[in-house]
């Protein structure tokens, strides 16, 4: 077969197999590889927190509209969705980074760092893009610069997301995937497949993770008020007391997990993380609030965990004479991020071509959440995990996620690049 060159935007793409595609896709990451490398150090020093990504919305679009894309903003409030035609009979796959940061002041010494401060909960609070949103985008922005160099190699359509709010609307707001799903993402042109990634700051750079099914947990916080009679604390028998009460329901939630799952079959947890109630230490409140998380990886677990715990705090809080309100869920709730196992067994060959079958690793299920799994909830997608831990520092000494010391490597990012690029062009021309 004849190997067809092409310069588009300075970028040299050859095509023959997925072999040389993905060979080639490698030579053009590493050319553009500055580029995503100042690309994510400017957003890292301009983080936004959800909801408010207003001069990130900016900064990508102008990026986008500058590589010739068809370009919408205000999706979800302040989301960018880029849309690259290349004009032939295709599907429609849909790539997504999200882009807002966290209220977290940065304790490292990186010539980067962020200064930025926002508002949050109506406080001046730092931000810091200390989950490595800064690098999705950039991995992002990267894909979209090669796929439009390889528009002529495509088929169908592809659908660059930009997404707001994952770490969570503000109070009062709808935010993130779920918003941007009802305002109809996916649809105009209707996209088949979703792709997405995170960088992960415990695993080695070169390194990509995949899980078939439930990779990340459904999240449901709940809140749970007990209501009781006040009195002195020298005189208990003349109270019914919510804080006991409370103290009996958290230990009997626990249970739910010991001693109601299948624990060889289900991951789940039930996490009380607030406790509200009395003002002096001599008096038994009226009334005690709880507040907390539940985190499955399956539908059923979940089912289980909601009925169990309307059964305990009813039973337990009428053993006490006292009166509870289970609200559940409060707040924000997420489905479980499901990578569709038959996808997943199309697509594997690709993430085995682009990083090397020794660093394609199949991961545990975490029973963290990620607000992707809404759009997985209406196409197939898969959601994976790239490298950001150099390989001189120990996985015990990286810092996590949410935190000031949060670091992730440059280089890490490339191989994002690349699997965005050949999942979506590998997808288009049914390569596997």
């Amino acid at each position: 077969m004849t190997i067809k060159n092409i310069i588009v935007g300075g970028l040299l793409f050859a095509g023959v197999s997925a072999l040389a595609q993905a060979q080639t896709v490698a030579e053009m990451a590493s050319q553009i590889e500055p580029e995503v490398i100042q690309w994510r150090h400017y957003l890292h020093q301009h983080p936004e927190l959800s909801n408010r990504e207003y001069e990130t919305a900016k900064y990508l679009a102008k990026y986008l509209k500058d590589l010739g894309l068809e370009v919408q903003t205000g999706v979800a409030k302040t989301g960018v969705v880029a849309i690259l035609d290349s004009g032939k009979p295709g599907p429609v796959v849909g790539l997504r980074a999200d882009i807002d940061g966290l209220p977290v002041k940065e304790l490292n010494s990186l010539p980067y760092r962020s200064e930025a401060i926002g508002e949050y909960r109506g406080e001046k609070v730092p931000v810091m893009h200390a989950c490595g949103h800064d690098t999705h985008m950039a991995m992002l922005m990267g894909a979209a610069k090669i796929l439009v160099a390889q528009k002529d190699q495509l088929k169908g359509k592809v659908k660059f997301v930009f997404q707001p709010a994952e770490e969570g609307a503000p109070n009062g707001e709808e935010g993130g995937a779920e918003l941007m799903v009802k305002e109809g993402v996916l649809k105009n042109p209707n996209v088949d497949v979703m792709f997405g990634l995170h960088i992960n700051s415990a695993t080695d750079v070169g390194t990509v993770k995949y899980r078939a099914g439930g990779i990340m947990a459904a999240v449901d916080t709940f809140k749970i008020v007990i209501k009781g009679r006040q009195a002195h604390g020298a005189y208990p028998w003349k109270s019914v007391d919510p804080v006991v009460t409370s103290a009996q329901m958290i230990m009997a939630l626990q249970t739910i997990v010991s001693r109601e799952l299948t624990v060889i079959d289900d991951g789940a947890v039930v996490t009380v993380g607030i406790i509200k109630g009395g003002n002096r230490s001599n008096i038994i409140p009226e009334e005690v609030t709880l507040e907390g998380t539940i985190r499955t990886l399956n539908p059923a677990a979940r089912t289980l965990i909601h009925e169990a715990m309307h059964r305990k705090v009813k039973a337990i809080a009428e053993s006490m004479r006292a009166s509870a309100e289970l609200i559940l869920p409060y707040g924000p709730a997420y489905p479980i991020t499901y990578n569709d196992p038959s996808l997943m067994q199309q697509m594997l060959p690709t993430l085995v071509r682009t990083a090397g079958n020794e660093h394609v690793k199949e991961a545990k299920a975490v029973t963290g959440a990620e607000d992707f799994s809404f759009f997985q909830t209406q196409v197939p997608g898969l959601y994976l995990f790239v490298g950001g831990k150099p390989l001189a520092v120990a996985e015990a000494d990286a810092p996590p996620h949410h935190t000031p010391d949060f670091y992730v490597d440059d280089s890490g990012m490339k191989l994002g690049v690349e699997v965005l690029t050949n999942l979506t062009m590998d997808y288009m021309n049914k390569a596997n």
